[in-house]
């Protein structure tokens, strides 16, 4: 049996303070140079393909592991994967650096579940930055770990607090959730971490970036110190090295990253001259275009990306909205009918940059551009995933500056 991971019925003994140390973002750029949003450079579609040294059937997977891995189709594993995998399974500590939409998740989530199946595992505790990308790593863990009795409790904000502490007390072998809801049950609710060994920071800039250090660190002192630990992330910053100096012990490392952009992805800006107005004509005049099938637009705040939304649907367009004013339910709920063609566009705020799986996203379009170039780059990877053709507009107020 593991240590105990009970939690206490008891409300919070302490109010939430108004301001905490994760909703402090880092200073940004004032603005971006509109020519980094310009890239032609479209990599040609007979480029060199990745062929990995495995397939899945070489890692000796448990076989009802193995079962539900052939039952999706899944054959080769994607670079991450390839290169991943063996050392987590070997208990190793983990650097893993790869572009979203690479395939992390697997890449964590099967060794792991087969470490358990071994008994070399007992429990993982898996951190990221946003609520989306907790339900869709419990997605994919219930596809992976489907009819091997092990089972998984999303604790995320926005959702019923109640209800995830009952599922808590069943003590299940993986908690999903982000740094907020984590922290607040550990001083409010007494749940125990001392039972698991296994730790996963995903999107692990991302938490950085929205500034989650600070709970990282506290949820972090309640994990053992014998654990192994998994840290995933698009980027790799001073920050990030220093904070993986401190978790990780003698990690590997194992890098696939690209540039900073997606090679696939052709980027061009669209100059609007006038307000709001003009530039809503203009992306009213890009969904009416039949190429435009699968479309994010991101926006600068919540309230914005509502209003949007609202006049799209009111001139007949299937849109979405996504943002922190809406419940996690009507976020999912979004999320949904824009993964399965219900809507043609999802309007989101920066909540939806990362780590999101939105597969066939035909075109990114900034209709408020970003104020710091590392969130531009996390938007256009939404599209031209997996190797497919993508495309991404900014708008830019005022005029293109003449060539020389």
């Amino acid at each position: 049996m593991y240590p105990s991971s009970s939690l206490s019925g008891r409300g919070r003994r302490g109010a939430r303070p108004m301001f905490s140390s994760r909703n402090r973002r880092p200073a940004r750029e004032k603005t971006i140079d509109p020519q980094k949003f310009i890239n032609k450079a479209v990599a040609p579609r007979e480029e060199v393909v990745y062929e990995p040294t495995h397939t899945f059937v070489d890692f000796g997977f448990d076989k009802r592991l193995q079962f539900n891995i052939d039952s999706h189709g899944y054959v080769h594993p994607t670079p991450i994967q390839d290169g991943a995998i063996k050392h987590v399974l070997e208990g190793r500590d983990l650097i893993g650096l790869a572009n979203t939409g690479t395939g992390k998740t697997a890449a964590f989530l099967l060794p792991t579940i087969q470490r358990m199946v071994e008994k070399k595992a007992h429990r993982a505790l898996i951190m990221v930055p946003t609520r989306e990308l907790a339900v869709q790593i419990e997605e994919e863990f219930r596809m992976f770990a489907a009819g091997m009795q092990l089972y998984a409790t999303l604790v995320v904000g926005g959702a019923s607090i109640n209800r995830q502490l009952s599922q808590l007390r069943r003590k299940p072998q993986f908690i999903i959730g982000t740094p907020g809801r984590i922290k607040d049950l550990l001083e409010n609710y007494d749940l125990k971490l001392d039972g698991f060994d296994v730790l996963v920071l995903d999107e692990a800039d991302r938490m950085l970036d929205m500034g989650f250090i600070r709970d990282i660190r506290t949820i972090m002192s309640h994990v053992p110190e014998q654990r192994q630990t998994l840290f995933l992330s698009a980027t790799i910053t001073p920050e990030i090295e220093q904070l993986t100096t401190t978790i990780l012990k003698d990690p590997e490392t194992v890098s696939v990253r690209k540039g900073e952009t997606s090679d696939h992805v052709e980027q061009d800006v669209i100059y609007v001259n006038g307000g709001k107005e003009a530039k809503e004509a203009k992306l009213v005049e890009l969904l009416a275009d039949p190429e435009f099938k699968k479309v994010l637009i991101f926006g600068e705040t919540k309230w914005g990306v509502q209003k949007l939304s609202d006049r799209l649907n009111k001139q007949g367009f299937k849109v979405e909205a996504i943002h922190g004013n809406k419940s996690q339910p009507q976020r999912q709920r979004a999320l949904n009918s824009f993964k399965t063609d219900k809507v043609q566009a999802l309007i989101a705020t920066d909540v939806a940059a990362r780590g999101l799986d939105i597969p066939n996203v035909s075109h990114v379009i900034n209709f408020d551009a970003p104020k710091q170039y590392d969130d531009y780059v996390h938007r256009i990877g939404r599209t031209g995933r997996a190797g497919a053709r993508g495309h991404a507009l900014t708008f830019v107020t005022g005029q293109p500056r003449p060539e020389r």
